[in-house]
């Protein structure tokens, strides 16, 4: 009806499926209400992508879901041995200390040096396994920090702001990574991002935040709600109405289209 803001509904799945539900979850850091009364469910093999603005409560979600933060109220239910691979939003490394691809990677995880190898193959990063880390750019330590969630072989992957430090075209490829990940592995992906215009193109679906949880749904519906509008403005909800078309295809490292499918050379930087 016009004018309803009511939140509109998710994408409904169960069993072996459902990878994770939240159900009226809010979390309190002493005074300060970061999340209120939040339902989330990720089911498996879908990308859904937190958006709002800063402070809305975007990375104590996902934290929540990783277990990492504890709910003041409410609950968050995993699959049984649900295995969960978490790239953090900042890791600060030492710049003092020498540190290779290779001895992060092995840091983070106990791997075999073939599975190490295996995961920067996977992200496309290869060639980087001898490199010190303090000499990456902003790409490619995003993909060495995505092979390093990789490692734990996960069901549900916790991506925050997965672009941080990367271009324009090292996003679109970055993105089309983590959707082919999603694809071969059929994992579940819960991301954070303040890339409005890729993440509207590349989801399944998209929750807003501001607390609480504004608008949920397919990214065409979410992209003319009430809130979602309130939130990010009329010339907003206009401009990502153009990204929000058929995603046939795939960027390579430049942001150019390439067919989907092929799989991109290199290392977005």
């Amino acid at each position: 009806m016009p004018g309803d803001t009511r939140p509109l509904e998710t994408a409904p799945c169960a069993g072996a499926d459902l990878l994770i539900e939240a159900g009226d979850l809010s979390v309190r850091f002493g005074g300060i209400l970061a999340l209120s009364h939040i339902d989330l469910k990720v089911c498996r093999g879908e990308i859904v992508s937190l958006i709002g603005p800063n402070g809305s409560g975007k990375s104590t979600l996902v934290r929540a879901v990783a277990g990492l933060v504890a709910p003041t109220s409410g609950t968050v239910w995993r699959q049984p041995d649900l295995r969960l691979g978490y790239m953090p939003q900042r890791l600060s490394i030492d710049r003092v200390l020498p540190l290779t691809v290779r001895r992060f990677l092995s840091l983070a995880e106990r791997s075999r040096p073939a599975e190490l190898e295996a995961a920067l193959a996977e992200v496309e990063a290869a060639d980087l396994i001898e490199h010190s880390v303090h000499d990456l750019s902003g790409g490619e330590f995003q993909r060495v920090m995505l092979a390093r969630a990789m490692l734990r072989k996960p069901q549900l992957l916790l991506l925050d702001e997965p672009l941080q430090g990367v271009d324009l075209g090292g996003q679109l490829a970055l993105y089309d990574l983590i959707g082919r990940l999603r694809r071969r592995h059929r994992m579940g992906v819960l991301l954070v991002s303040h890339d409005l215009h890729i993440v509207m193109a590349q989801t399944d679906r998209v929750v807003c935040l501001n607390q609480h949880v504004c608008c949920s749904g397919a990214p065409e519906s979410v992209q003319q709600h009430p809130e979602y509008v309130a939130l990010f403005g009329p010339e907003a909800a206009r401009r990502l109405a153009v990204y929000s078309h058929a995603h046939d295809h795939e960027h390579d490292l430049a942001g150019n289209p390439v067919p989907a499918e092929r799989t991109s050379q290199g290392v977005g930087k």
